[in-house]
């Protein structure tokens, strides 16, 4: 008996020697398995699911799929809660069923409801260019309703329009405006997709800033033509509208989160943050097949699926840091999931050294992986060496145009001091090839390219794997935008090292 417990002990020192014997290269491609990609993306971009809308019956079910997956992994909930869930409410505002918008008796039946009661207001009102606080001067506004053209000068495509609108808003109400009517040129297929993106407002109840609007102000989107708009720019304007005002009601929803703790006496005490949003736009406008369930097997089941496939790794092979996994809610709506978490941690924000988020609207060059804030951290050598090992060349963004780094999740840690940037699968630039599937119900999983997505996912595996088993903590390279907050939220003692108290 004794010599059977004697062999049973030199096997399992054995065993555990040759673990940790194992390079993080060995031990990312022991667990990134092509089926096992398959089966998380097929199941998360599920006609079943209804395109996972935030808080749908359907999100709470990928919810589920999520706490049950991190389980299998070992993965721990909140010690806290023993629970994988964080729920909080958000209050949902849908689309008038009737909404009449007139100017200059001319009718404009492409609208959409920014804000608005029911009501039925008319009178006079003024044309303000784009409606930047330098077109309120000298002007007697109050009273009135305000026209103005969406975006900017140097940008008036949807993003601009949708990035602007709450300046927009707040100035008019702020002057003594009743109400905006924003005029957009989206051409029809933009104008569907923001339309279907603002059929359901949602918002975080105790997120509202005071200086919004709160009384029968109402603002519209009007998609218009040029002749039209030169038409309203150079006319003493009049205006009616009708609306049954838009509908409200308060959604439960839910971040998805577990932990597990770190080999290292002292590193474990910091956590490598690995998150990706697992909600999308759900259904929409059909497309010419009449399918109008958008998937978003791109965005965001091949992000959700990297972090799965991060968890699996780390359950078996445990790095020196410490982990942590959250699938956010409500990113298509505003990044709301990740703005909760950091207002209210369940893991204090500053023992989070680095946040390692994915996501994406797709690729057209599977022999990258496009790395959004890849050069604005010390650990971007972990990330092209990860990426290199399994061939594909890390790039940082190619589109700084677009604002990509302030657009997903990683934001909202970024604004607090959190190093975090977004990995991505590979793109060049913002082409026909992305915008096929982007918010699209074409977004399919038997779209994608598996093989592609096995390296993807073993790249971003082994970069996590190196950054969270460096001896030395990642920080923003000097002179970040965000480089100021980390030095706050890390309590930095050094300028030139981001060593902490």
């Amino acid at each position: 008996m004794k010599t059977s417990k004697f062999f049973l002990l030199l096997s399992a020192l054995t065993l555990n020697t040759i673990v940790s014997a194992q390079t993080d290269t060995e031990k990312a491609t022991k667990t990134v398995d092509k089926n096992n990609i398959e089966g998380h993306i097929y199941f998360l971009a599920d006609d079943a699911l209804n395109g996972r809308a935030t808080g749908s019956p359907e999100l709470k079910i990928a919810a589920s799929y999520l706490a049950n997956t991190l389980r299998g992994y070992g993965i721990q909930p909140n010690p806290a809660t023993n629970s994988y869930y964080q729920s909080f409410k958000l209050s949902q505002t849908a689309q008038p069923s009737l909404l009449k918008v007139s100017i200059d008796g001319e009718n404009y039946p492409h609208t959409i409801a920014v804000k608005a009661k029911a009501a039925s207001p008319s009178g006079k009102a003024v044309y303000l260019g784009f409606g930047s606080e330098e077109d309120y001067r000298g002007i007697d506004v109050k009273g009135k309703l305000i026209i103005v053209k969406g975006g900017s000068s140097d940008a008036s495509d949807a993003r601009a329009i949708y990035g602007s609108h709450k300046e927009k808003q707040q100035l008019a109400f702020k002057n003594g405006a009743i109400g905006l009517i924003e005029m957009t040129l989206l051409d029809e297929d933009w104008w569907s997709r923001i339309s279907h993106f603002m059929g359901e407002n949602v918002t975080i109840p105790d997120a509202m800033d005071d200086q919004n609007p709160k009384t029968d102000f109402i603002h519209l989107w009007v998609n218009t033509t040029p002749e039209k708009l030169d038409v309203l720019t150079n006319s003493k304007l009049s205006y009616s509208i009708e609306t049954d005002g838009k509908k409200e009601k308060t959604l439960i929803t839910q971040n998805v989160i577990g932990v597990f703790e770190g080999t290292d006496s002292k590193l474990k005490e910091e956590y490598i943050m690995y998150s990706a949003h697992y909600d999308h736009v759900g259904i929409g406008t059909p497309d010419a097949t009449g399918d109008s369930i958008y998937n978003g097997a791109r965005d965001n089941a091949i992000g959700t699926t990297a972090v799965l496939s991060m968890a699996e790794n780390i359950g078996k092979f445990p790095t020196k840091r410490s982990a942590i996994f959250i699938f956010f809610t409500g990113e298509e709506k505003g990044l709301l999931g990740s703005q909760y978490y950091v207002e209210h941690p369940i893991f204090p924000l500053k023992q989070i050294v680095y946040g390692f988020n994915t996501d994406g609207g797709g690729y057209n060059n599977t022999k990258l992986a496009t790395v959004i804030g890849l050069n604005r951290t010390t650990a971007q050598k972990h990330i092209v060496a990860g990426a290199a090992t399994f061939g594909l060349e890390a790039i940082d963004d190619p589109a700084p145009e677009q604002g990509l780094f302030d657009r997903s999740d990683n934001v909202s840690f970024a604004r607090k001091g959190v190093p975090a940037p977004t990995y991505s699968t590979g793109f060049y630039a913002f082409d026909d090839e992305i915008n096929k599937y982007y918010h699209q119900p074409s977004d399919e999983s038997d779209s994608l390219d598996y093989d592609y997505l096995l390296k993807f996912y073993q790249g971003y595996v082994l970069s996590g794997r190196l950054i969270a088993n460096d001896p030395e903590t990642p920080f923003w390279v000097k002179g970040d935008k965000y480089e100021a907050a980390a030095n706050v939220l890390y309590e930095i003692v050094s300028e030139t090292s981001p060593i902490k108290n």
